[in-house]
Order: C-alpha cells, then structure tokens, then sequence
C-alpha cells in the first residue's frame, strides 16, 4: 500500500460528506480534525463537491481529502484541481481509473465481483472499494472475495455504522471504512456541529479500541 493508504488505515474510518454548501466544508473540517478522524472523502453528488475540498485543503494541509463518487475524468479533473488526495468512485470504470492513475492520484474503484476484482488487478491497484457493502454481503461477502486475492485489500463502504463497523474494523484486510452516520447532512445542514464532533470523537475512539 502507498504512505498515504498506511496512513488511512491508522485512521480507520472515513468519513463520507455530502455537502450541498459549500460553507460547511471548513466548520466540518474542523470536527474531523479536533474529533481525531483527520480524512474525508468529499461526494462529487453536489456542486459545492469542488468547492468544498479546495477549502478542507487549503485550510487543513494535513488533513487526508479525496473526492468521492466520482464517475467521469471531467470530475476527476475538477476534484484533482481542487486538492484531492484520492479519488473513489462507486464502481469500476477502466476509462475513469486509468486516467486519474496516469496523472498520478491514488485511485479506488469500487466492486463487487471477483470478474471486477480481476479487472483492477490489471491496474495493479491493492486496495479496492467494496460498495455498497452491508447490501452486497457485508463482512462475509468480503472474506470470501478475499481469500483467492491474497495482496488485496477493501475500503467498505455503504450500510457500515457505529453498530457494526468493529466487526469490520477487525478484519486486517480492510483498510478503512467508508461511513456517513457521523456526519450526518441533516445536522451540517442545521449546523450542529457541536453533535457532529461528539460522533466523530466517539467513531474514532471505536477505531483505537479495535485497533489500538
């Protein structure tokens, strides 16, 4: 795995944010950072995607943001001006990975299959998305698409929460889960950040149980 997916996997939850504005990008950087999840994976879902990571990036420098959900090279292009430090898409495109890959940012596609598993291989990518995760099999499915591919490893995403994401966390070929339940877009959008930030701090104390 690549420095920066070593580091994801110390941090071990990553938050997935849809933001619809732009001006809640920071306020939640900041919940990220002081809460001790220092990542977040911003969806290309709205307009204010672009935005947003510019803004985490330049405010935070530390802070691991990559760009989520997305599904052609003009967002890539977009999401990789903006800062992003990786770029995750929902399933695996060929044309979408190879791209943000030549421009040298680490690339997650997701899949569900062992013929789409196969296909990243040839990109000699290590780490793949596993989404949607609980509604695809959950932890189970993923054991069992792990054991022929022994180099490879899987960021879940989709259905993980705090009930079950220890179960996860436990598997040592998951890097990191993808989740949303602690940043919940009713709450940005009410700017109850105060609740986000206990919700993190309380994601990330999950991870160092598990984890250490």
């Amino acid at each position: 795995m690549t420095e920066m997916m070593q580091q994801l996997k110390k941090i071990g939850i990553i938050p997935v944010v849809v933001l619809n504005d732009a001006k809640d990008a920071l306020p939640l950087a900041r919940c990220l950072m002081e809460g001790g999840l220092p990542c977040a994976e911003v969806t290309f879902r709205t307009a204010a995607a672009e935005e947003s990571i510019r803004q985490m990036v330049k405010a935070y420098p530390d802070m691991i943001v990559g760009a989520g959900t997305v599904l052609t090279c003009e967002q890539a292009d977009h999401a990789i001006d903006a800062g992003a430090k990786f770029i995750v898409s929902p399933g695996f495109n060929p044309k979408v990975t190879e791209y943000v890959l030549k421009k040298g940012v680490p690339m997650t596609p997701g899949v569900q299959t062992p013929t789409e598993i196969e296909a990243a291989l040839q990109f000699d990518l290590d780490v793949v998305k596993f989404f949607p995760a609980e509604p695809a099999g959950g932890l189970k499915m993923i054991k069992a698409l792990a054991a022929p591919y022994v180099g490879l490893q899987f960021m879940p995403t989709g259905g993980i929460n705090a009930n079950n994401v220890r179960d996860y966390l436990a598997y040592d070929r998951i890097v990191a889960c993808g989740g949303s339940w602690m940043v919940n877009g009713s709450l940005v959008k009410e700017g109850k950040f105060d609740e986000i930030l206990a919700m993190v701090r309380e994601a990330a104390d999950i991870v160092k149980e598990i984890r250490g």
